[in-house]
């Protein structure tokens, strides 16, 4: 489980672009994104860096989200 915290969202086409990206990363099994708090919930295996590039393919920022 990784959890994002992502910038740059601010619509329902945000979220969903975002949420697709992720979810064609390999090792990823879900992903939930919240346009409201800006945080992605990802469940499954995937490397953070590959998750990072994906959101950023997609014109966003993305960065681990602080405990």
């Amino acid at each position: 489980m990784t959890d994002l915290k992502i910038e740059g969202m601010t619509c329902g086409h945000c979220t969903a672009a975002v949420t697709k990206a992720l979810e064609k990363v390999a090792g990823v099994s879900s992903a939930q994104v919240d346009l409201a708090t800006g945080q992605a919930h990802v469940e499954g295996h995937a490397e953070l860096a590959a998750l990072v590039a994906a959101v950023q393919d997609e014109g966003y920022q993305a960065a681990p989200l602080a405990s």
